[in-house]
């Protein structure tokens, strides 16, 4: 697996809400999780319950695409991640890292009952206009 770039992990560390996009039987819906980001696997933990709309379909369809974004009224300030990828759910047998992992990101979350899944993302284009205008960065896997 080729490692994301740098700047690309920075951000996405630095932001703990994503917008995600699911489809089914040529239907989308979208979403907003509150999600960590696993630096060593280099994936997406959120949680989701299977009740949810968007969680029904990305069980169906695993294929999913997600924007991590700030939003700003000064152009040169925005910033932002456009994500491909597909969603497994996580295992039994790695639960309990990845209820520790989410829960001392979002320590409300602790004593709920959490859904956790995993985004595997496949490709990454972020944008970062502090940089300069319309400055991007590709990661593809």
């Amino acid at each position: 697996m080729k490692k994301i770039d740098d700047e690309i992990t920075a951000f996405i560390s630095n932001h703990f809400v994503l917008s995600l996009a699911t489809s089914k039987d040529n239907k989308p819906y979208s979403a907003n999780c509150y999600y960590v980001f696993n630096k060593e696997k280099e994936e997406l933990i959120f949680s989701s319950d299977i009740k949810t709309k968007h969680a029904k379909y990305f069980i169906e369809n695993k294929n999913v695409s997600a924007t991590i974004s700030v939003s700003s009224n000064d152009v040169q300030k925005i910033k932002g991640a456009q994500i491909i990828g597909e969603i497994e759910p996580i295992l039994k047998s790695e639960s309990f890292f990845y209820n520790k992992l989410y829960i001392d990101k979002f320590p409300v979350a602790k004593g709920m009952k959490l859904s956790l899944w995993s985004l595997k993302m496949s490709f990454i284009k972020m944008t970062d206009n502090s940089i300069s205008f319309g400055h991007k960065v590709i990661w593809k896997n």
